[in-house]
């Protein structure tokens, strides 16, 4: 898979996503929300931080099983039940997006939601990749 990431000069500097992404390859990996849950479909973690660092480990290891990684991400969304609480942590949630995915940013979006699912959840992560 090859991926170029465009950044016009015309466009606010992105922080921590681009604007957009050409991804070249034979196959799409679609992947589903994923929260903070654990192994026994609880949500953990009582901050906005501790569930961003297991959803997006959860949708890591969704795509690492349908063979991607990281760098392979195109597309993913980001749905907050609280977007102010979201961006007063967009520091501390952009150094665990480098630590678990490192820094080939795929385009990406934050969506505020009413609620999600699990009502415990305070934020969720979907997206689509594109491998070889």
């Amino acid at each position: 898979m090859s991926t170029e990431r465009v950044n016009p000069p015309e466009l606010s500097p992105p922080t921590g996503f681009s604007h957009a992404v050409v991804a070249t390859g034979t196959r799409v990996v679609f992947l589903a929300g994923q929260t903070a849950l654990d192994t026994d479909g609880k949500v953990v973690g009582g901050t906005l931080p501790e569930q961003f660092a297991l959803a997006l480990t959860n949708l890591l290891t969704a795509l690492r099983a349908a063979g991607g990684t990281p760098a392979d991400l195109a597309r993913v969304t980001v749905y907050a039940t609280d977007v102010a609480d979201y961006r007063a942590h967009a520091p501390e949630l952009g150094r665990i997006w480098r630590e678990l995915a490192g820094r080939d940013y795929p385009a990406m979006a934050v969506i505020g939601a009413a609620r999600l699912w699990d009502e415990q959840a305070l934020v969720e992560l979907d997206g689509f990749a594109v491998l070889d």
